[in-house]
């Protein structure tokens, strides 16, 4: 008898989740067991689990997004209502955990990999963004909101790779303004300053959708990119590179290097490509091209000063050293990662 009620009750919330609004969704939430500690493990079709977790599931992972942590894996529970993602506009949303549904809206939409979403009110992380239907509008985290395109593309595409091209962008008085640019990626044409205008002939609104289109862009393929610097317009096409850097990784431009860094600039992650550069896992960077710096995005600011090499000064054990980075490096990878604490 507890089966047939818990299965008639499951059967409810699948057909009746609007009914009964976020109230059905919290019961979902439970049955499926959606939430766990700090991770989320949501139920999704064809018998798989999407996991957001700071570490990796204990199971077979058919595929992961380092930038973002997540994880598809294979359910063994086959939840038979799983949860689905909107594909429409929706009316309503709400941050949605066993216990509370906070309603309200999104802000300021995702831009990139750096800069989630925002949202109207304070929720608790980690839970659900959900429509009264119960289906899945985004996921919330401590960093703010992955929307559901993300999602979305990560559940259906064969790679969890993105593309780029050589710019960082914000919106700056409605205008979608470059605030940095690679040094590294081959013959860059833009300048931070730069305005754009156009992605592939079509007008750019805002830094979102921008981003959005150039981070799901196919690797090698080409991009024609407006841009306004002054009083002048240029068009430039572009190659899509792969993305190295960005979300949870760190994004200083070094990472296509092979550089990872913590957020206190100890590196987390090398190549062994730079064994001939005395480089180790702990380093900290303090300077950049004469600069000092503080923060990954110092990091990424200064090294737009890049000239002919990039000027890194470490500090390790007391000791300074200056390191000098310049030209492609292309080989195969190996990573050690360790924590570092700032001293």
């Amino acid at each position: 008898m507890l089966r047939l009620a818990f299965a008639l009750s499951l059967l409810f919330l699948n057909l009746f989740a609007c009914e009964g609004g976020y109230d059905s969704c919290k019961l979902k939430i439970t049955h499926s067991n959606a939430i766990k500690n700090s991770t989320l493990n949501i139920s999704v079709p064809n018998s798989k689990r999407l996991i957001y977790s700071n570490h990796q599931p204990n199971a077979k992972v058919l595929k992961h997004d380092i930038f973002l942590n997540l994880y598809l894996i294979k359910s063994k529970d086959n939840f038979k209502h799983p949860f689905t993602i909107n594909n429409h506009l929706a009316l309503g949303v709400a941050s949605v955990d066993a216990k509370s549904a906070i309603e309200g809206k999104i802000l300021k939409r995702q831009s990139g990999l750096n800069n989630f979403a925002r949202f109207s009110e304070k929720t608790k992380t980690p839970a659900l963004l959900l429509n009264s239907c119960c289906n899945l509008e985004g996921i919330v985290t401590d960093r703010g909101i992955i929307e559901k395109v993300y999602l979305e593309r990560f559940l259906s595409s064969s790679s969890s790779d993105y593309g780029d091209v050589g710019i960082r962008v914000d919106d700056t008085n409605k205008k979608v303004t470059i605030q940095r640019v690679d040094p590294f990626y081959k013959n860059n044409p833009f300048k931070v300053g730069d305005i754009v205008v156009s992605l592939d002939g079509k007008k750019v609104y805002n830094s979102a959708t921008l981003m959005r289109q150039i981070l799901f862009s196919k690797i090698s393929t080409f991009k024609s990119i407006k841009i306004k610097r002054g009083t002048k317009y240029y068009t430039f096409k572009v190659r899509v590179n792969k993305r190295y850097g960005g979300g949870y990784l760190s994004d200083t431009f070094l990472e296509q290097k092979g550089i990872y860094f913590s957020p206190n600039l100890c590196i987390t992650q090398i190549r062994d490509d730079f064994d001939g550069y005395g480089l180790k896992v702990g380093d900290r960077l303090i300077q950049v091209n004469g600069k000092k710096v503080s923060t990954t995005t110092d990091i990424a600011t200064h090294l737009n000063d890049f000239n002919y090499a990039a000027s890194l000064l470490f500090l390790r054990d007391g000791f300074e050293f200056f390191v000098n980075i310049k030209g492609e490096i292309e080989k195969k990878s190996i990573w050690e990662v360790v924590n570092c604490n700032a001293n």
